[in-house]
């Protein structure tokens, strides 16, 4: 399971209450917040953890083919 911060977490939960008064109309409290926070955390938390993840690798596969090429172009004729 991801784990946050406390600073984070308060965070997200202050993000959550901010939605459901902006977009719902509807006050929520900490407890709930931080309850729904824990939900999505363990439900779909990994999903973006593992995007994230890929996202790295295929920014980290782009600057090596880059690197490749660098080093190719430096390379000298043998005679």
């Amino acid at each position: 399971m991801i784990e946050f911060s406390n600073e984070e977490k308060e965070i997200i939960v202050t993000k959550i209450q901010a939605y459901f008064n902006a977009e719902l109309n509807q006050e929520i409290g900490q407890f709930d917040a931080e309850f729904l926070m824990d939900f999505f955390t363990e439900k779909i938390g990994v999903l973006f953890y593992n995007r994230g993840l890929y996202d790295a690798q295929a920014i980290l596969e782009s600057r090596m083919d880059h690197l490749a090429e660098a080093i190719t172009e430096l390379e000298m004729p043998v005679k």
